[in-house]
């Protein structure tokens, strides 16, 4: 009855698969006909050689990268024991694309021969990191998508600051990373085949392993199997296919993390038919996704890749799948560092003095390379550097200010922008403007990225209060936007336009482009919210204490919140309007406030803000001094500064719970 139930629908997915197929083809030959005309070549004969090494070559490797994503998605899910596991939430993806990156820019002679070992080895890396990061007992939980989410940041920062350092040796990976399905004969399908051919391995070795696995490591202990062994060789063998894959078309989000979850809602029971149904729907999917970017390609007349089109589908769909999946008791294991009583007369006095020192260093530290040395700067000079200045610090204020209240209104310690998806839906606004609508990112308004931030938001509080705010719920939105934009931003750099470079730097979280006109009015209007926030202080602290609780105050909690998540999305839209998105500042700032002894709202909002004042602007003197003349933005540094930090959160809570 298993099977019935879940052939069927295959078969009905493969119909439809085929005319999407059909639509292709009938794309391409409308495509060859207008071809034929410019060069004069008879319309069928350039029909034909389109049909037979572009079309062909295109749907064959859709249906080999597509049966292997599912596949391989399947394994690391039933290996896990976790619907949420995929190449995409296990940081492997990041893994594979920052080696290749880094083969491409310093050893440029192993591209043709090495990237799929690279890529491999890449993956494999990042693998084991989530895996020591998250613990072999929380495989099955939310920590192990958490350390994935985690992972990726740092590892895209890293990415990025190579790619910004290097420019002129990166430019072959942006297609890559866009993840398209494009061929020009069947050379890359030739290479690809014998490479996949592991994946038999798999179709007739890991069932039955799989099934053992389900009775439990001591189950499958005493039925004769060596599970560590065993885990540890799938799973490589898993990570080769996916490697061998994303080196041919590039990164495909998605595929691996739904198709499982279909097939087992289809009724793949048993180890066996689910990873057969896998990649079977794994195909359909892909080649499916690829018509429909052709569809749009053809209505855009803009080349859109596959990838896109995956995330975009993909995105919705794992947002649906994590509301019926996690649970509210949902928690992940993270304990801040012992923190004082009380805060300490000299805490922000020092803090303050930190401010200060910070922006003297800044002001007046110069460096030709060699010598360093402190000068009073000139005119010129000061002209370029307060802009700087002045942006880095408002910056790291309001994003501390951020942290601090959804901490406080969601009562998670792991609440941030960054990690909850509100910066991330003022980058999607801003930079689907420029891409979509041809808007200048650097003069985009900040109204633009507070209508992505306010979206966020509003999907982060109606699908939160299901499961009354759990991290699971929440993380996973940040995973599905980060997802979002990492493809947009893939599909403007494989363009290849002026603004390629310029959008990247701005999603590296630079001030280099500040003006004075946009760092004034950010300085003002994260002051005023500032104000605002103390003054609302007694809401948060009441809050903070319980919703019935405050109500029972008197305080009106729906319309106060309201406001402060407003707040909220009002200084992630003026940041990231400014100088673009900026990870970990959120979380790092308000958890140092509370390890200094800032218990109450009014001290940790303050504290918070000094704080991540001084964490911006040590990252960006850091950033134009240590590599000078290069620079490196404020928001890559912060980013693997905060990454590390939640890292060690996560490692330290790890311990505790053992």
């Amino acid at each position: 009855m298993t099977r019935t139930v879940t052939v069927f629908p295959l078969m009905l997915l493969a119909l439809l698969s085929v005319a999407f197929a059909s639509l292709q083809i009938g794309g391409y030959l409308t495509l060859s006909r207008q071809l034929a005309l410019i060069s004069g070549v008879p319309a069928d004969a350039f029909g034909d050689v389109m049909f037979t090494f572009a079309q062909l070559p295109r749907l064959v490797m859709g249906l080999m990268v597509g049966a292997m994503l599912g596949l391989v998605g399947s394994l690391m899910q039933q290996l896990t024991q976790n619907p949420l596991t995929s190449p995409l939430t296990l940081g492997t993806s990041s893994g594979a694309w920052l080696a290749l990156i880094i083969v491409n820019v310093w050893f440029p002679d192993w591209v043709g021969d090495h990237s799929a070992l690279a890529a491999m080895a890449g993956a494999m890396l990042s693998l084991f990191l989530v895996i020591f990061i998250a613990g072999p007992k929380n495989m099955t939980g939310l920590p192990l998508v958490l350390s994935g989410m985690v992972v990726n940041i740092l590892l895209g920062a890293v990415a990025s600051a190579i790619i910004l350092l290097n420019a002129e040796y990166a430019k072959n990976v942006f297609i890559w990373g866009a993840g398209d399905l494009t061929q020009n004969g069947w050379e890359s399908v030739q290479w690809l085949l014998p490479r996949l051919s592991v994946s038999l391995l798999l179709l007739v070795f890991a069932p039955r392993i799989l099934t053992l696995m389900r009775l439990g490591h001591q189950g499958a202990a005493a039925r004769g199997l060596n599970v560590v062994p065993a885990f540890i060789c799938l799973m490589a063998i898993g990570l080769w296919l996916v490697a061998a894959s994303i080196t041919t078309v590039g990164v495909i989000s998605f595929i691996g993390l739904l198709t499982p979850n279909i097939a087992r809602a289809l009724g793949a029971r048993t180890p066996k038919l689910e990873l057969y149904a896998s990649a079977l729907l794994g195909a359909l999917l892909l080649v499916a996704t690829d018509a429909v970017a052709q569809l749009l390609s053809q209505w855009t007349l803009d080349a859109i890749p596959s990838g896109i089109t995956a995330a975009a589908i993909g995105a919705p769909a794992l947002l649906w799948f994590s509301r019926r999946k996690m649970k509210a008791q949902d928690q992940v294991s993270i304990k801040l560092p012992p923190s004082r009583d009380r805060l300490a007369r000299w805490t922000q006095p020092i803090l303050l003095i930190a401010v200060a020192g910070m922006l003297v260093l800044s002001a007046c530290f110069v460096t030709d390379g060699h010598a360093w040395q402190m000068t009073v700067p000139s005119a010129y000079q000061w002209e370029l550097r307060w802009p700087r200045m002045l942006t880095a610090l408002s910056a790291g204020v309001g994003l501390a200010l951020a942290g601090t209240i959804l901490q406080r209104l969601i009562y998670n310690p792991l609440a941030s922008p960054d990690i909850l998806g509100i910066s991330a839906g003022a980058t999607f606004a801003l930079v689907g403007a420029s891409v979509f609508l041809g808007i200048n990112i650097f003069a985009a308004g900040s109204v633009l990225a507070f209508t992505g931030s306010l979206v966020v938001l509003a999907v982060l509080l109606v699908l939160g209060r299901r499961h009354h705010f759990a991290p699971s719920s929440l993380i996973l939105i940040g995973i599905a936007l980060t997802a979002l934009i990492d493809a947009l931003v893939q599909f403007a750099l494989a363009k290849g336009t002026q603004d390629s470079y310029s959008i990247l730097t701005w999603l590296a979280g630079s001030t280099y482009r500040v003006t004075t006109g946009k760092a004034l009015f950010l300085m003002a209007g994260v002051g005023v919210l500032f104000i605002f926030t103390l003054m609302t202080s007694r809401w948060l602290t009441l809050i903070s204490a319980g919703r019935q609780f405050a109500a029972a105050r008197g305080l009106n909690v729906t319309l106060c919140s309201a406001l402060l998540l407003a707040t909220v999305a009002l200084l992630c839209a003026l940041v990231t309007a400014t100088m673009g998105p900026v990870a970990f500042v959120g979380l790092l700032a308000p958890h140092m406030a509370v390890m200094l002894g800032a218990k109450q709202a009014r001290e940790q909002l303050m504290v918070a803000s000094l704080v991540g004042g001084v964490v911006m602007l040590v990252a960006d003197w850091v950033g134009q001094t240590v590599l000078f003349p290069a620079q490196i933005a404020a928001g890559t540094l912060v980013s693997v500064i905060g990454g590390s930090y939640f890292l060690f959160l996560l490692i330290r809570g790890r311990a505790r719970s053992i």
